[in-house]
């Protein structure tokens, strides 16, 4: 491969036109076939992965604690290290991780690290600063994008990808730490992966890193138009609803009535952190539809997880051999599972255990497996995610599919929207409040939101309970949200800043935030 890439290299700088679509593809078809065996050898590649870490992280702080040299000379470790390591959550290992960004080493995992991913997952709260060491780097997020590429090629074989540029949406460095005098670097995940990547990728990327790594997005937004607009550009990657909005501004720019008058090669967007339900219909009004193709993977600040690896089936292709031991923990049990355990058709919470020192530890994320050979998987949502005031049990899955429906069905489209429960006042029976800020408005609201209350009906038989014959549950209402406002409630939980992988949460059980952009709507 390294000479594939030194020769790659002197043909772009001699002509920057050239199609190297052809060049590249029998490697990444190549990458792509190694997934192919993991039906028969799940269990094998799951526990080498395993024995693996245990191994490196032997003389850590963690690893001389629970003995992980004995354990990885076991031929199946698991049994005993999943009796001996507890299952943790962020604020088990908070203490830690905040030693590792102070400099001390060997504590989770082996070394120094010195690049931390700022997040504040989907149910709000305090950041977590999850540590991205070398190993994750490398073993983990980098060869999940390239996986996801490679499955993509595999499947389009008219594909000529590499014949333009990749747009790829990024994050900042802006954290809320004090790091004077510190060597740690903090931020969203994407700024490190853009300030990391190899010189090589920079050859099929836009924007440079001196505009992708902008903290300020005031000043970053039209500097990524300016120095996208103009590029030719083949392939999207980032966050579906912040892409959406540069794409809105793309396209002002240049007065065109879709993104592809102005990147008419464009051919793929890879897109992941939210679900693209609420937006597939945005986009597939703003691009061209006859050549299109939307790819979703599962990347998180914590790990990359899985990839689509066949556009027509919406599951996710787990991926197993890139530093990552995957558990599955029943939502009303306490011990997880393996993946040679798991039952299709049941939702989980996923649980880690990876190079970047997470041991056992509880994403928060909920997945429904879809198949168990080859394991896939579809995201169900977050375990902090739902709204269970009056008994209803709505699921976050539950909102992403019936909005979606709701949208298809009435031409609508939307932008950001968050779901709280209003509660028995005055008379009146409780309900939900959905704050929707339209890309589209339906034509009539009370009739999408008469649909959408039908189609949470259809899909919940707990929601539906409650709703039966309006004793418990009055119909829910929608509340109309200006445009800006939901950015500007993200800039006042970001310490005053917007970032490409912060998100809005689209249900909660309480009225913080519901309340939040109601404050933030009465002072416009």
């Amino acid at each position: 491969m390294t000479l594939v890439i030194i020769i790659c290299r002197h043909i772009v700088q001699r002509d920057c036109h050239m199609d190297l679509t052809p060049v590249l593809r029998p490697y990444f078809i190549n990458v792509a076939r190694r997934t192919d065996k993991w039906a028969a050898l799940g269990d094998v590649v799951q526990l080498r992965q395993l024995r693996g870490m245990l191994c490196r992280a032997s003389e850590t702080e963690i690893g001389r604690k629970y003995g992980f040299k004995e354990l990885s000379r076991l031929d199946n470790p698991y049994q005993e290290f999943s009796h001996r390591v507890p299952l943790v959550a962020y604020e088990d290992i908070r203490q830690d991780v905040m030693r590792m960004i102070r400099g001390e080493k060997d504590v989770l995992w082996p070394g120094r690290c010195v690049n931390f991913a700022q997040s504040s997952g989907t149910s709000g709260g305090k950041s977590k600063y999850i540590p991205i060491t070398k190993d994750s780097l490398y073993r983990c997020h980098y060869k999940g994008a390239r996986d996801s590429v490679a499955h993509y090629l595999r499947q389009n074989s008219s594909s000529r990808l590499f014949s333009g540029k990749s747009l790829i949406l990024g994050g900042s460095f802006a954290n809320e730490l004090e790091l004077n005098g510190l060597k740690a670097k903090v931020g969203d995940l994407s700024a490190t992966l853009i300030n990391k990547i190899n010189p090589f990728i920079n050859l099929f990327r836009v924007p440079g890193k001196r505009i992708a790594l902008m903290p300020d997005w005031r000043e970053k937004l039209p500097a990524l138009v300016e120095a996208s607009s103009k590029e030719n550009v083949t392939s999207l990657s980032g966050v579906p609803s912040w892409f959406l909005t540069v794409c809105k501004e793309v396209m002002k720019s240049r007065e065109a009535h879709s993104v592809s008058e102005v990147w008419p090669n464009l051919e793929v967007f890879f897109h992941g952190g939210i679900s693209f339900a609420p937006y597939r219909s945005e986009y597939m009004r703003i691009t061209d539809s006859s050549k299109m193709n939307f790819v979703e993977n599962y990347n998180a600040s914590e790990g990359f997880f899985a990839v689509q690896n066949d556009m027509s089936d919406p599951a996710m292709l787990l991926t197993i051999d890139n530093d990552i031991f995957y558990e599955f923990l029943p939502l009303s049990g306490d011990s997880a599972l393996p993946i040679w355990e798991i039952e299709k058709g049941c939702v989980y919470e996923l649980v880690i255990t990876s190079s970047n020192g997470l041991w056992r530890y509880r994403t928060g994320d909920t997945v429904r497996i879809e198949n168990t050979a080859s394991v896939k998987i579809t995201v169900a949502g977050r375990t902090k995610c739902f709204i269970n005031a009056f008994g209803e049990e709505l699921m976050e899955e539950n909102a992403e599919r019936a909005i979606e429906t709701v949208c298809l069905k009435t031409g609508s489209s939307v932008l950001n929207y968050t779901a709280a429960p209003v509660y028995a006042k005055d008379g009146k029976r409780g309900r939900h409040q959905w704050l929707i800020e339209w890309g589209t408005a339906p034509a009539d609201i009370s009739e999408f939101a008469r649909m959408l209350d039908e189609e949470l009906r259809s899909l919940n038989s707990d929601y539906d309970a409650k709703r039966m014959n309006t004793i418990f549950l009055d119909p829910l209402e929608i509340s109309e949200v200006p445009k800006g406002v939901f950015d500007r409630w993200l800039q006042s939980v970001g310490n005053g800043k917007l970032g490409g992988q912060r998100k809005v949460p689209r249900l909660s059980n309480d009225r913080r935030i519901a309340d939040a952009v109601e404050e933030l709507i009465g002072n416009i």
